[in-house]
């Protein structure tokens, strides 16, 4: 019997990858203001956050922003069918806006809205990990 309930757990933690979100993983933004991220998605409380990990000037020569450890996407609550509502932060006029994200695959659609949602900006990133 120990040995069914060993072989079980294991099998539970080897699955446990395959029901992650899938907003879940490191995204390359678009370049705004002559830089781009890369920014690791990750459960925080009931939602989903992002966090910037790594800058690249817009040529591609990584650098220490200091945003680095910031939070760009905050708080995005699943809507069950691979879009999200939440916050998100533009660290180029460090304003925080409603936001909306879908994720299609290795693609998410990241918008930062005002005016209720009515005008928004958006950016398409890339799945990097």
């Amino acid at each position: 019997m120990k040995n069914i309930l060993k072989t079980a757990a294991a099998l539970i933690a080897l699955a446990a990858p395959a029901f992650a979100d899938p907003a879940e993983g490191i995204w390359q933004t678009e370049p705004d203001d002559g830089a781009f991220a890369y920014v690791t998605v990750a459960p925080c409380g009931g939602a989903y956050c992002g966090v910037i990990s790594r800058t690249f000037k817009d040529g591609g020569t990584e650098y220490q922003s200091e945003n680095i450890g910031r939070q760009i996407v905050i708080n995005m609550a699943a809507n069950g069918d691979g879009s999200y509502a939440g916050q998100v932060w533009r660290p180029s006029n460090d304003k925080i806006y409603v936001g909306k994200m879908n994720v299609s695959g290795n693609a998410l659609t990241l918008k930062g809205c005002v005016a209720g949602g009515l005008i928004c900006a958006a950016q398409n990133w890339v799945r990097i990990q």
